[in-house]
Order: C-alpha cells, then structure tokens, then sequence
C-alpha cells in the first residue's frame, strides 16, 4: 500500500507488517524517514517535521540522513551516484516530480540534462528499489549508479550477517560485529560468484524466531558490490548495485538509458527465521517462474559418465533412473562437436554423430517412453580454442589487444555483448531445443572474466553490464520462444545464483559439491534468503570420490538432498539391486513431502555444527521434520526436537510412528528423534488431526 502526505511531499509505502518512509524537504532535500515496522501517515509526518541533530563540525550535515546520497556537493559518505562529464563531475539535482501507480513510487529529479528517477515498490514486506538514468543532454559516463542506498535506525552494536564461500564451500554463514569504516563484500569476476552471495543482514541482539533483523539483497548477475558503512555517528548506510569498483558501468550517449538492478529490502521482527521465511515467501510470489510448480526429481548423468558417453549407455542409466521413480533425466557435459575432455567443443552446439548417430531425438523419445522428461546440459557463453567456432571467430571472445588471452580450464569467455555472438547463440540454442523434446536446460558457467578487452569498441567497459544484459535477454527470448522447457542455472555449483538470475530460471545448482554432510552448512546459508524451490540437490556415490572420499550412507545422503529439490547423479550401474531398491523408497517418500518442502515454510530448528541439526517445512495442517546426528560423543543423549510452526492447541499424528502428539508438547518439549551414532539421519510427518 502506497500513502501520499497532502502537500505531495512524504510517502509512506507498507506492507501487511512493515513500512517504509521518505520525505522531501523545502530544499529539495531527500530524507529517509521511517523503515521498520508498520506505522501510519500521521506517523511519517511526524518524522518528516522533527528537526535533524545540530551540525557538526567537519561532518556534512546530511550524511548519513539522505535517502539516495549522490556525488557533489557537501557530502562525505559514499555517493551511491557518480557521473562525469567533459566539463565536470558529480552531480547537483532538483526535485522535478512524482508518479505514483498501484504500488509503484517513483520519485524524479533532474540535472541538466540527466533525468534521475528513484523507483519504489512494497511486494509483501520486500521494498524493491531501482534507479533509472534518462540521458537527454551530452554524453556522460556512468561511473557509478546504485541501485539504492539503504539507512538503518540508531541502534548499539549492529550484527552484520553474510554468505561466503568458494567453490565446493558456497554460502556459508558468518556474522560478526559492525566496526566503524566499511565493509565491501561483491564481485569482481563477470558473475556474481562463489565468495559471496548478494545479501547482508544486520541485527543487534536477533536470534532465529526472535528480534529484529534487516536484510538486503541485490539481483544482478555481473560482478557487484554491497557496501555496508557505519559512520563516525554511528549510523549505518548500506550501498549496493551492478560493477564491482567506479571505474565505469556505461557511457550515456544522447538518448540513452540506464537501469540498474533492484536492490531489495526486508525488515523482520521475527528474527533470521522470520525474515527467511519472508525472503522466501516474495521470491516464490514474485521472482520465481511457475513457482507454484513442483519441481521434478532428476537424474543427471555427469558423475557416472563425465565425458565418456553414448546413446546406449545413457540409456542404459535412464532405464535404471526410470526404476527408482525419477521424473527427469538429464545428459550432462559430452554430448556436442568434439567434446570427449574439457579441451574442446565449447562453442559448436551441434550433436556429436558419433555418440548419438541420429541426434538427440532418439533418446529423447526413449526416455519420455520411460515416462520421464528430457534435459541437457550447455555452458553457452564460453569456447574452446580448440572449436570450429573459435577458427572461424577469434574476434568473437574477450581480449585485451596485445596481451596473452588467458585460458582458464582451457576455455575463453565469449563477448556476449557483441549483437553477432548473441544472434549466433539465439540461432543455435533455438536449433538444439528445436530438434528433439527437450524438456530442461543446465545452463553452465565455468570460467571468470580475466581480459575483459573489447578492440574496436568505444566504451569497451560497457561489456560488463551489456554481457549481463544480454544474457537476461537471450534467457527471456528462449523461455518465449519454448515456454515448456526449464532452466537451470549453474557456474560451477553456486557461482550465479542471485535475485536477478532467479527471475529467469527455474532452479538453481547450489554447490559442485554433492558431500551429504558438506551440504547441510550449505544448505542452512542459502536457506536465509533463497527458498528450497530452487535449490537442486543430488544423491551421489559413496565414499564421495569427487570430493573428500568421505562414506555416508544411503539414508545419510537422501535425507539431506530431500532438504531442496531432490536430484541423483550417482552411477546407478554400480548400485546393488538392494540399494535400487532403498533408492526407490525414499524418491517415492521425497514426492509425497514435496508439496512441504517446495512451498511451505521453513523453520530451522538446529544449525549443522555438529552433532544434531535439523530443518522442518510447514504448510497447511501438515509438517515434515528432517533431521541429521552427525556424530555422537561418549553415548550422550541427542537432544529433543522443539517444533515451531504448530498450533499449541492441536494434536499432531506422526506417520512414521502412529504416536499422536500434542502441539504444546512438541513446541515445548520437542519430538525425540531415535538417531544414534555417526552420520544417522531421519524423516518425521507429522498430520494435524
């Protein structure tokens, strides 16, 4: 809901339990009012009229109090706008309007010739903020525009919350006390990559069902940055769009616009628990495609085969995956040009007749026989040196001119900017999903930006955002063109996965990293913002080879995958007769729980840090608890499971037992859980009765 104060000067957007406010002063001045819980107009305009703090020597008196601080003028926090011209730098603006449609704000200002336009828009308790740049003068360059700065009420000693990692090692979790200065945390990379994903939360005394938490997350799938700066009146301002640094996003031509990403905003007073589940509850409403869908449970064919595959033996895997009750089978790496090793082939999107001598049809149509769906996988933005497509466009990739063009697992990165590369990759994908029923995508991307060079362009720093761009819209053209096929997206496990990629696929592959136990940190960091709807997660072999050779068991491995989308990507022709069989079981259980998991709401009852840990989804009269014993010390007893999410005053059946449960008794007391010894995992339903 979207109010507008009388005089046209203070806005108040809310959602069902929280606000946001701004207002603009006599001078034009744009202040930020309100973000927290729900509050009235006549409150916002109360705000609007209290004075600010006296001045303070050496200090600008707005810092800290702006609503979208810009470069110029006296100002000494980091502008979250920079824009130069021949003649000058910074920017020095007017209020010139307001539009106000449905839930949409947009707040207009203008600088000469630049038009600058704050967009805001309340989607349940998410704010969504962008900024939009309208050049109607002479050139200039964009050095910097993000998406929204963000101001936190006076509080003692913020908590700042983060998500860091490297490959194999994704979303972890850390939180740390806020210092004065500035913590940087984004990517330099060409991708939103696996050191961080685009979010922070900060609290002072939250704990997971309890306490105010604010969180933030950027959707944008080029390299970043989020700036989180305490000021010397300790204040707190969080800064965050596209590019990583302020050498330059674009250079506005006459005519030309510029669209940042959203940066999205979420106040909770329900604690990380509350504020995850209301992340999750947007993305599901409004982010994700057909997020009402269920999301099927696949079989992937790399880790049993990597390159050393034909149409028979993926047969072979697909009447086995077919057994267990997988519902999509998919054909990994190998399968185009002269892809038998990670040495060639990229860039030449056309079967390989040797291994599939009358294309993908065939196979295709066998596993749909199979009563399954079809998938493969692509990494379109990269080439081989060693690919007809290189020998015939070396132009085609990014390079610096007279510099080594770096190979990183012996592929180049294509210039997805050039509009030739992009129709070229149109052309083909469009062919491929053409040619046989293809039903899913994997939509790899393996390789960081190192000679990010454009010879011949103007302005070749604009290949980090129009490279991003471009993808979004070759993303979009094929969903259009071929509305029945999914999309995953992946780089190397976890290495773009943000709100702006989400928009656009269905799923996303959460971590190379298939180690059951590995996977629970994991699991337990994208949790807190992303939902498990998208987050794909295989059983695989054990001891896990790929990885730390680590042994699990059967239900170990099930248990932990069946915490997101449910996937298998061991070699089902290793597997005995009897653990086909267990397999089978516990597919079966996943698509019976799979409505919870996929679109209910998650509580966190335990983190991973040894010893037990535990998830619980909710939805309607019915939950599911998952839980991991991860070791047990000297006999001691595992602790109770206490519940959230129950109505005290029900009773709750447990199918696995048949024990009838009081609801008070399980938030209370908990549901003991039978799990001894190292590496024990279990399954509980429980139906409100």
């Amino acid at each position: 809901m979207l109010e507008i104060a009388d005089n046209g000067r203070t806005w108040l957007l809310s959602g069902p339990a929280s606000s946001y406010a701004v207002h603009l002063t006599e001078d034009d001045e744009l202040l930020h009012l309100h973000w927290g819980p729900r509050i009235a107009l006549a409150d916002a305009e109360a705000l609007a009229v209290r004075p600010l703090p006296d001045y303070r020597p050496f200090e600008a008196p707005l810092d800290g109090y702006e609503e979208y601080p810009v470069e110029g003028g006296p100002r000494f926090v980091r502008p979250a706008l920079s824009v130069r011209t021949d003649e000058r730098r910074g920017t020095e603006w007017r209020f010139e309007r307001y539009e106000a449609e449905g839930d949409h704000l947009r707040l207009g200002f203008r600088d000469g010739g630049l038009a600058i336009t704050l967009h805001y828009r309340m989607r349940h308790d998410v704010v969504e903020r962008w900024v939009t740049l309208d050049n109607e003068g002479p050139a200039l360059e964009l050095l910097r525009a993000d998406s929204a700065a963000w101001t936190l009420p006076g509080r003692e000693e913020w908590r700042l919350s983060q998500l860091h990692g490297r490959w194999a090692a994704e979303s972890r979790l850390t939180a740390s006390l806020l210092t004065y200065g500035e913590k940087i945390i984004g990517s330099r990379r060409g991708h939103t990559g696996h050191q961080h994903l685009p979010w922070v939360a900060l609290d002072t005394d939250a704990t997971e069902e309890r306490g105010e938490v604010y969180g933030c997350a950027l959707g944008w799938s080029g390299s970043w940055r989020i700036a989180v700066a305490q000021l010397p009146d300790a204040r707190v301002q969080i800064t965050g769009g596209a590019g990583y640094d302020d050498s330059g996003l674009l250079r506005l031509e006459p005519g030309e616009s510029y669209t940042s990403p959203v940066f999205a905003g979420l106040w909770s007073d329900g604690g990380f628990g509350g504020a995850s589940r209301a992340w999750h509850a947007y993305q599901r409403a409004y982010v994700i495609p057909d997020a009402d869908r269920d999301r099927p449970v696949l079989y992937n064919s790399w880790e049993a085969t990597e390159f050393d595959i034909s149409e028979e033996q993926q047969g072979t895997l697909a009447r086995r995956a077919a057994a267990i009750g997988v519902e999509l089978f998919v054909v990994d790496d190998g399968w185009f040009g002269r892809r038998t090793s990670d040495r060639a082939g990229l860039g030449d999107w056309t079967v390989n007749r040797d291994r599939f001598p009358n294309g993908l049809k065939p196979l295709a149509d066998y596993v749909h026989a199979l009563g399954m769906q079809f998938g493969i996988w692509v990494e379109p933005e990269m080439v081989n040196p060693d690919s007809d497509l290189y020998r015939a466009h070396p132009d085609w990739v990014q390079f610096q001119p007279g510099r080594k063009r770096t190979e990183l697992r012996n592929q180049l990165v294509l210039n997805l900017a050039r509009e030739d590369v992009q129709e070229y990759l149109w052309e083909q994908l469009d062919a491929l999903l053409s040619s046989a029923p293809i039903d899913y995508v994997k939509w790899d991307f393996n390789r960081c930006f190192t000679d990010a060079g454009w010879p011949g362009e103007a302005y070749p720093q604009r290949l980090w955002v129009d490279h991003v761009r471009a993808l979004y819209a070759l993303l979009d053209r094929l969903r259009a063109a071929h509305p029945h096929v999914a999309l995953e997206s992946c780089s190397g496990g976890g290495g773009r996965i943000d709100l702006g990629i989400m928009s656009r696929t269905d799923q996303v592959w959460t971590s190379d990293n298939t180690d059951p136990l590995d996977r629970l940190a994991i699991q337990e960091g994208f949790s807190q913002i992303h939902p498990a709807r998208v987050m794909a997660a295989w059983v695989t072999d054990s001891p896990n080879t790929q990885l730390n050779g680590r042994v699990s068991s059967l239900r170990f491995r099930f248990v932990s995958a069946m915490a997101g989308v449910l996937g298998v990507g061991g070699d089902l022709t290793r597997w005995t007769e009897e653990e086909l069989t267990e397999a089978g079981e516990w597919v079966g259980l996943y698509k019976e729980i799979r409505p919870l998991v996929q679109h209910g709401d998650l509580y966190r009852l335990r983190p991973p840090r040894g010893g037990l840990s535990a998830v619980q989804y909710v939805r309607g009269d019915e939950a599911v608890v998952l839980a991991w014993l991860q070791a047990q010390s000297h006999g001691e007893p595992v602790p109770s499971l206490r519940l959230r999410g129950l109505d005290p005053a029900a009773s709750y059946e447990c199918r696995e037992t048949g024990e009838i449960h009081r609801g008070a008794v399980l938030l209370h007391h908990g549901l003991r859980t039978g799990l001894r010894g190292d590496l024990d995992a279990t399954v509980f339903r429980l139906r409100r009765i």
